[in-house]
């Protein structure tokens, strides 16, 4: 390129970013020092924490950092390479074995992030004789996985049960070999459930597969944290989940499922085939992770309990929320200028949340996403509902 296509094409950048930030669309990162918490410390300020994944409070447990400094004296910082060339260690066939057990699947498979994980489902299963029906409102990493394939491509309306069911009579009218339904287990940018009891009547009745990404209840949701499909008490043909949120909130994905499919994306999914192998620290927190995840109901308890008071506390204050039970709970404020503005006066009076706004979530659609940690008190409760208060008065957020 010449020195004026490339300055006329950073002029164009230029200019998209100041859209963007004329827009109030513009999203800026804070630096955080020290470690993730129910507090964290930003520019000097020790700030109550409620926009982080880390529902079990895992993220600075002693345990796992004992787990990943263990590892890493034994193991080495990284592996250097992927999977099949010289990137396995024991460890990462015990984790892939441990993930598998506590979801009840044949095998497991792990990737750098389930963002990977979901990027590299379905090219390899799915053909073009083949079709994946997908909800409306699933996480932009399946959405891209299934570009990535060759089937047939179906959405229903979120959670329209009688929608999947047009979107399955079509993809049997249109003689597809297999069908997979693809969902998140929770959707995470209103903390809604699946309805995976009726997902999976429906996928039976018409001989179709389920796919679950269960990244928001791995680790807190159903019995000994195993999941939505154990919330819901059913069975699911493929799971898809991380290590980066409840189970320590580091990083890493993982796909669990029969033993065919574990095989064949060991052969030919992309982002398993060309990203190095997950470090040992990461590894072997994941395997502490689980033990303690699986004698964790006092921390679950916690968790809903702070929930359930979190919840209702907004509501008496007159913020509008989204209806549910998840510890993700939407503050739901319209403008994405007043959740920004919204963020920033709960910054000012010692509360760290993060404003949410299109394209994250729709145009119309903006809002203060809060998520609940079961090391939250309820004195920090107490103190974040002062500061909601009183940050809503201060933007106009309330009468």
């Amino acid at each position: 390129m010449t020195d004026s296509g490339k300055a006329a094409f950073l002029a164009h950048l230029g200019e998209v970013l100041a859209g963007i930030e004329a827009e109030g669309l513009m999203k800026r990162e804070r630096l955080i020092h020290g470690p993730q918490g129910a507090h964290v410390e930003v520019a000097g300020r020790r700030l109550l924490n409620l926009c982080a994944n880390n529902y079990l409070g895992l993220a600075d447990d002693p345990r796992l950092v004992a787990a990943a400094r263990g590892a890493m004296e034994g193991q080495g910082y990284g592996m250097a390479s992927v999977r099949f060339i010289c990137g396995t260690q024991n460890m990462h066939r015990a984790l892939e074995a441990r993930i598998a057990g506590f979801l009840g699947m044949e095998d497991a498979i792990l990737f750098a992030a389930c963002f990977d994980a979901n990027g590299g489902l379905f090219e390899p299963l799915l053909g073009p004789e083949d079709a994946v029906i997908s909800d409306s409102l699933n996480h932009a990493s399946i959405i891209d996985g299934i570009r990535l394939c060759k089937a047939k491509r179906y959405r229903y309306a979120n959670s329209d049960m009688a929608d999947l069911e047009v979107q399955l009579q079509a993809a049997r009218a249109d003689g597809a070999r297999f069908i997979l339904v693809a969902t998140d287990g929770v959707f995470s940018m209103d903390g809604y459930l699946a309805k995976l009891a009726e997902i999976r009547a429906l996928a039976d009745r018409y001989g179709a597969m389920v796919m679950v990404d269960d990244c928001h209840a791995t680790g807190f949701m159903g019995p000994q944290g195993r999941g939505t499909p154990a919330h819901a008490g059913v069975s699911v043909d493929i799971l898809t989940g991380t290590l980066g949120k409840a189970l320590g909130g580091a990083l890493g994905g993982y796909i669990a499922g029969p033993q065919p499919v574990i095989d064949l994306l060991r052969q030919r999914a992309r982002p398993y085939l060309f990203s190095n192998a997950l470090p040992p620290a990461v590894v072997a927190a994941g395997l502490a992770a689980l033990d303690i995840v699986e004698a964790a109901d006092d921390l679950r308890a916690q968790l809903f309990e702070n929930a359930r008071y979190w919840r209702a506390g907004l509501e008496d204050a007159g913020f509008r929320l989204l209806p549910g039970q998840h510890p993700i709970v939407p503050v739901m404020l319209g403008d994405a200028v007043l959740a920004q503005n919204m963020a920033s006066a709960l910054y000012e009076r010692g509360v760290y949340v993060a404003g949410f706004f299109f394209p994250v979530v729709p145009k119309g659609q903006a809002r203060i996403r809060t998520q609940m940690n079961a090391r939250l008190t309820r004195d920090d409760l107490d103190f974040a509902l002062d500061a909601f208060r009183a940050a809503g008065k201060a933007v106009g957020a309330l009468a």
